[in-house]
């Protein structure tokens, strides 16, 4: 039995059975029926913390989905499950690919700031100010773009490409100036 039609919970298993039901009705191949089900399972056990489960569907799923846009949300889940494993690196992977497949995914350039904005921090406590600054610059480039997307969304990420002066592209240019000019 699929992990999706063993949930307990009153909304997942509504949307089970409305996904199920227009799994049936729309013209889709068993393949696409089974990717579907492998996503839908993975996002399930997902939500319940058992992560290495949800990595099994979602691999499955990746096997089985051709479309494109389909895949790029099984890779964009499957980041965060890395990321939760501490695997901060192959976190990136997914998320990096997921964009590539369907370029309006801002959820994902936002996880992708948010990692290079925590190893700039890790680069701060072992006092490595030049890879913090440079791992900030890529977390605000990410930021830039999920909010070129989804202006009204990420306002402490908005916040703090302000604090720092890193809300354009050229800031970059404009400390390298300034560094120059105290020389």
């Amino acid at each position: 039995m699929p992990r999706s039609q063993r949930n307990d919970n009153f909304i997942d298993k509504t949307f089970t059975i409305l996904a199920d039901i227009l799994i049936r009705i729309l013209p889709t191949t068993k393949r696409e029926r089974e990717a579907f089900i492998y996503y839908r399972d993975g996002m399930s056990a997902q939500s319940e913390g058992e992560y290495a489960e949800a990595l099994r569907s979602y691999y499955k799923a990746m096997r089985l989905e051709i479309d494109s846009y389909d895949r790029s949300y099984i890779l964009y889940n499957i980041g965060p499950i890395h990321t939760s494993n501490g695997k901060h690196a192959e976190a990136l992977e997914y998320y990096f690919q997921a964009p590539e497949r369907n370029s309006f995914l801002p959820q994902a350039f936002n996880n992708m700031a948010v990692i290079c904005h925590y190893r700039g921090e890790q680069a701060i406590q072992q006092g490595d100010l030049e890879i913090s600054e440079a791992w900030f610059d890529q977390a605000a480039e990410y930021w830039r773009r999920a909010i070129a997307l989804s202006p009204d969304n990420y306002v402490e990420a908005q916040n703090w490409l302000k604090i720092t002066g890193r809300s354009s592209p050229s800031h970059r240019r404009e400390r390298w100036n300034n560094r120059m000019g105290e020389a």
